[in-house]
């Protein structure tokens, strides 16, 4: 397997060097990008596996440029935000982010964040075997990673997928936050719960349909169509 690629888009030089010989050291090869425009360039040019993205960037902010990017590639985005930028992380994480951190932040938790998240990269080795999810209305074909409602196909992001997917396999059954948290992002997400929130609506915005992912208040979200 080619070495996981990682790009960094960071205007503070000092965070960039800490995060970059954090991710360095744990064997990843790593580009980096001081500006919006700079970053957008290198993220074409690479083509990395995941973007760790400042929010606040010079010539393009961050959240233009993660726009930009889900037009052209599904790569895991985890996005730096300063505390006093709430309602940018909710706006990230509805645009495609996957995760986010607020600054100050440990570059070891960088790390424990960037692992957990490629884990879900490698583990989809052998979804080629898996066989489609098949029911009424939508289709779910794992190998191919494709989405299909009404036999019209749909484009998700890879958290999307993932979310969808662990949903799915479940069907008729209530999954907590909690347990998609562990499902699908990997680890505790220490209370952040509101990024399940925000990919099941954009997950309901591109399905074109509230009735397949069902709120069960106070507990967590029910996947509901009928088999085939």
């Amino acid at each position: 397997m080619s070495m996981v690629k990682i790009l960094v888009i960071e205007d503070e030089p000092p965070i960039l060097e800490v995060v970059t010989a954090y991710l360095h050291n744990e064997g990843y090869q790593v580009f980096t990008a001081q500006d919006g425009p700079s970053g957008l360039k290198a993220a074409r040019a690479v083509k990395p596996d995941l973007l760790v993205l400042d929010i606040m960037l010079p010539g393009m902010d961050g959240l233009e440029l993660l726009t930009r990017l889900r037009r052209e590639s599904d790569a895991y985005v985890i996005l730096l935000t300063a505390r006093s930028e709430e309602t940018d992380k909710i706006v990230g994480l509805s645009l495609g982010a996957d995760d986010y951190l607020t600054k100050p932040f440990s570059p070891r938790e960088l790390v424990a964040r960037v692992k957990a998240t490629l884990r879900r990269l490698r583990s989809t080795g052998d979804l080629s075997e898996t066989a489609t999810l098949a029911f009424r209305h939508v289709r779910i074909d794992p190998g191919r990673r494709q989405v299909w409602v009404d036999d019209e196909p749909v484009e998700l992001t890879t958290t999307e997928f993932d979310l969808l997917k662990t949903l799915a396999e479940h069907r008729g059954l209530v999954l907590s936050r909690e347990q998609l948290l562990e499902r699908v992002w990997g680890y505790d997400f220490y209370g952040e719960e509101r990024v399940v929130d925000v990919h099941i609506g954009h997950i309901r915005q591109k399905l074109g349909d509230d009735r397949f992912i069902v709120t069960v208040r106070g507990v967590g979200y029910r996947f509901e169509d009928a088999e085939l």
